[in-house]
This record gives C-alpha cells, structure tokens and sequence, in this order.
C-alpha cells in the first residue's frame, strides 16, 4: 500500500477545478488513492450544489475519500436550521448571504434569489422548499478532524500546546492566530485551509492548503509522503 496520501483544500463551489484536481490525483495516485478534503466545499463559486453532489456520489461509490467540515460549511448547515443560526465569527451586520462570504452563491445554485434587500426568514423559507435535506445533513455530520499516522488534518487549524481533546469546535473551524504566527513543531504535521494564499504552501510545522480557489485562482490538489508537499499541476 503506498503511504502516499492526496489532499484538496477549500473548494468553495468551483466544480470544473475539482473536477480537475480529482482527475490530476487518479493520474497521479490511481483511482484508489486516499483523499482528504479540508473542507470549505461551498460558498462564493457558482456551483456549490453540483460540488456537493459529486462528493456524496463519490462516497457512495465507494472513494477513498475523507471530508471534512469546514467554517463556509457549517454557516450553511446553520442557516437551514430553525431558529436560524448566525455564527458569532461574523462581522456585525454581516450575515452568510453577504457577498463576502458567498452565501448568496450557494443558494443561487439552488435556484434561490438571495440577493441584497430580501429578508433572511424569507429567504430561509425558500431554501427550506428547494434544498434538499439530505446534503444539508450531509454537511452536518462531516467531522472536524482526521488524522493519519502524522498527518493531521484540519479546517483551519489548532490552538497550540493544547491536547486535540480539548480542542474547541469555533478554532478547529475558524482559528488564524496564534496558530499561523506559531513556528515550533506540533506533534504531528497539521494539514489545514482556511486562510487564503497564492497557492498551497509548507511551512515546516504545517502545510496551508488553501490557495485561494474562492477568489478564482487555481484550485492544486497535493500528494503527501513523510512530511513533504509535492503539488500536482
């Protein structure tokens, strides 16, 4: 068995670049290689919904694929339910539909006006009628972590120099600092996404796969074996 693991970061609705990246990795791997997805699969590209339904019906099939939860995600699993949820990560007066965040895109691959002006309840109804509840309890169940020999992967990252156990939910989704800013060794090698870059890059103590897919630049899916990053083009 190869110890060569596969990664994508955040997708953020962008079906053509996945699509590309899942044919770069089979290429590369075979059609058995084991895939992680560091979450962020929704949110400001224009194919949100098709991007969850190739996933589910990849798993489904059978994939050697992990997903996780990411914080795009969760925003949309929270606006389905009742009461409507806000995060608290949120700027104030901003909600998921802002177009910073790209809710509105999500629900427009449903066919939901969200546009500027509408009411949130409103528009929550609509989404109620037209999404269905399978991908949103899809999203709600994926899990937070997943860790493979020394491999750690993550949404955003971790707290340092506190146990995964005690690790909280809102940092393993949204955190930036001091986990960005921190430079000695964890004890494994955390592979997250989250923070948007010119591409995937490794820091020494953990790779940022995040290459900012959402605001249109390439979406480079990576093979890992021991600690090293070989991005595949």
């Amino acid at each position: 068995m190869s110890d060569t693991l596969y990664a994508i970061g955040d997708v953020h609705g962008q079906l053509a670049q996945l699509e590309t990246a899942l044919m770069l990795i089979e290429k590369d791997g075979g059609a058995e290689a084991k895939t992680v997805f560091v979450g962020d699969l929704v949110d400001r590209g224009q194919d949100s919904r098709r991007v969850i339904e190739l996933i589910m019906d990849g798993l489904a099939a059978g994939r050697n694929w992990t997903v996780l939860k990411g914080n795009h995600d969760r925003m949309f699993d929270w606006f389905m339910q009742t009461p409507l949820r806000q995060d608290p990560h949120l700027q104030i007066g901003h909600s998921w539909l802002h177009p910073r965040l790209g809710g509105d895109k999500t629900l427009a691959s449903y066919g939901i006006d969200a546009s500027e002006g509408r009411r949130l309840y409103e528009v929550q109804r609509e989404a109620f009628d037209a999404i269905p509840p399978a991908q949103i309890a899809f999203l709600r169940a994926l899990p937070l972590t997943f860790q493979h020999a020394n491999w750690f992967f993550v949404h955003a990252g971790i707290r340092p120099n506190i146990p995964l156990s005690e690790q909280l939910e809102d940092d393993l989704l949204w955190i930036r600092e001091p986990f960005l800013s921190y430079q000695d060794r964890h004890p494994f090698m955390v592979v997250h996404g989250h923070t948007a870059l010119d591409a995937p890059a490794h820091f020494g103590n953990r790779i940022n796969l995040d290459g900012g897919a959402g605001y249109g630049r390439p979406l480079v899916p990576v093979a890992l074996n021991k600690e090293t990053m070989r991005p595949l083009c």
